[in-house]
């Protein structure tokens, strides 16, 4: 009796995943129209129709292949990364509290970048596809500094001692990279400091082929590691003896997340809180499976950031606001919310 009631409630919780992601998908979908459609020159739905079919004007073609379909991905596929990046961390950590900005993870990406805006003599030639390379070697620093910081031999990784940790660290990156700012010249600074923000700045499909085959091959990874992932939520002396090789499996997971993180932070900025907003966001509505929880993490992640970028573009036109800032409106009370609720 008591495996019929698991089975069925196992069932349930199944059907009730999959109508989340179903709702995600068109919300996403749904996203995608009204972005298209957004803009300092707007194009009404049926031409947007016309033009993806290949009926468009020419100036309807550029409008919309070559300038807001590119950010739009790019928009969907940052706010993906962010978001199972976060998740992973909350994960591995058992923390809800953790995300890849919060953890300074964003900001060793972002001081990578920054030192090489600042030394390579034109942005214009800077090679696109090395921007994720070198974002990844600094959130790869910055994460095993947290890591070596945070963890302790007879107690393992500690959940506050880790965002402590993160943040402290995220403030002296931050310092470093003010310092580095004042030697730019006024065009190379203002472009780093609308980066900083959180612009989606490499809005043209160069930038798309850059960061789509670390989504395309690390969402996937992680997915095959969602079992691993509902295993370490246990707790290490569990996952140990359930047989489970701690801490190859962790730094595996950990490399992922910094991976993520980082080349998506190469193409977007210093975006914040998609990583905590969008694992919380899923959690409460798939519940805690991997399996469940990552995809639907990835969808409301996407769709958050998305959301962010379309209302950034629409609220002061023809300026725009950056999506970091409109998520940090957002994300900012609830990481407070969730701080005051965790010390209750």
């Amino acid at each position: 009796m008591q495996a019929l009631r698991s089975s069925v409630g196992e069932r349930r919780r199944s059907v009730r995943a999959v109508t989340v992601l179903s709702i995600f998908g068109i919300l996403l979908f749904l996203m995608l129209l009204i972005s298209m459609n957004t803009g300092f020159t707007r194009l009404a739905p049926i031409d947007v129709i016309k033009t993806l079919v290949g009926s468009g004007t020419a100036k309807q073609e550029l409008i919309l292949f070559e300038f807001r379909l590119p950010r739009i991905v790019i928009s969907v596929l940052v706010g993906a990364g962010l978001a199972v990046s976060g998740c992973i961390l909350q994960g591995i950590s058992r923390n809800p509290l953790a995300d890849p900005g919060i953890l300074g993870i964003n900001a060793g990406a972002g001081l990578m970048v920054v030192l090489f805006i600042s030394f390579y003599p034109t942005k214009a030639a800077a090679p696109v596809f090395l921007l994720p390379f070198l974002a990844l070697a600094g959130a790869g620093l910055t994460a095993v500094l947290i890591y070596s910081l945070a963890y302790r031999r007879n107690e393992g990784l500690s959940p506050t001692r880790m965002v402590l940790t993160g943040i402290a660290v995220a403030a002296g990156i931050s310092a470093a990279m003010i310092v580095l700012t004042l030697r730019l010249d006024p065009q190379s600074y203002q472009f780093v400091q609308v980066w900083l923000a959180g612009s989606i700045w490499g809005s043209n499909w160069k930038f798309v082929l850059a960061l789509l085959p670390w989504i395309i091959i690390l969402i996937p990874y992680v997915m095959y590691k969602a079992r691993v992932l509902n295993v370490l939520t246990l707790g290490d002396q569990t996952a140990t003896g359930l047989g489970t090789p701690l801490e190859k499996e962790r730094l595996g997971l950990i490399a992922a997340a910094v991976a993520l993180a980082g080349s998506c932070v190469a193409v977007g900025g210093g975006i914040g809180f998609v990583g905590l907003i969008g694992p919380h966001l899923a959690r409460g509505l798939v519940g805690p499976k991997h399996q469940y929880l990552i995809p639907a993490s990835a969808l409301a992640g996407g769709l958050l950031l998305i959301v962010a970028d379309t209302i950034g573009r629409v609220l002061i036109q023809p300026s725009e606001i950056p999506a970091g800032i409109v998520v940090a409106v957002i994300g900012a009370p609830y990481f407070l919310y969730l701080l005051a609720r965790a010390k209750a």
